[in-house]
């Protein structure tokens, strides 16, 4: 249980502000169709962070435990910097390329493509190496992407503007340094 509440927890946090937070928001703008933008978030996430899990617990039957823990625990802490550089939207990510197919494909492929290599799927692969458990690590970060950002495809720009990202981002950070020392101390 501890693999679905840490995943949870660290990946609707690591979320706020992010790229995919911000395409999530661009596209409930464009459509406003919150029920396939949300189930493309769903599934595509869930496909992203599936692959990403199964990586994160293949690494570990590569690595002694001893580099093992130093992988992690040195990812963590490098996640926790990572945290604190604020996300901007590319440019090229901002305009859904599959927009002549609706809202849903447009989602679904935009998110996969663009959560590749981000924060939240560099974390998924960690977490899956420290919890080994794919389903619930898959499971958890999978809801912490939508606790993120359901709220910005229902509410838009109202809830974006009343969130301190600094902050979060801040508490973001402290979480994955936490995580990233324990590894390494434990």
């Amino acid at each position: 249980m501890n693999g679905l509440l840490v995943s949870t927890g660290v990946v609707a946090l690591a979320e706020i502000g992010d790229k995919t937070q911000l395409l999530a928001l661009v596209l409930a703008c464009r459509w406003r169709k919150p029920v396939p933008i949300i189930l493309g978030i769903l599934i595509a996430t869930l496909a992203n962070h599936a692959a990403a899990a199964v990586v994160g617990v293949a690494v570990t039957e590569f690595l002694t435990p001893e580099v093992l823990r130093w992988v992690l625990g040195l990812g963590f802490l490098a996640m926790a910097g990572w945290m604190l550089v604020p996300d901007k939207l590319d440019e090229d990510e901002g305009e859904p390329k599959a927009s002549k197919y609706g809202p849903f494909l447009a989602t679904l492929v935009t998110f996969f493509i663009v959560e590749i290599g981000d924060k939240t799927q560099v974390a998924t692969v960690a977490l899956a190496a420290e919890f080994q458990n794919l389903v619930l690590v898959t499971l958890g970060t999978t809801i912490g992407m939508l606790l993120a950002n359901v709220p910005v495809v229902l509410i838009g720009e109202k809830a974006g503007a009343k969130i301190p990202l600094g902050l979060v981002r801040g508490i973001s950070a402290a979480l994955f340094a936490v995580m990233g020392l324990a590894a390494l101390v434990w």
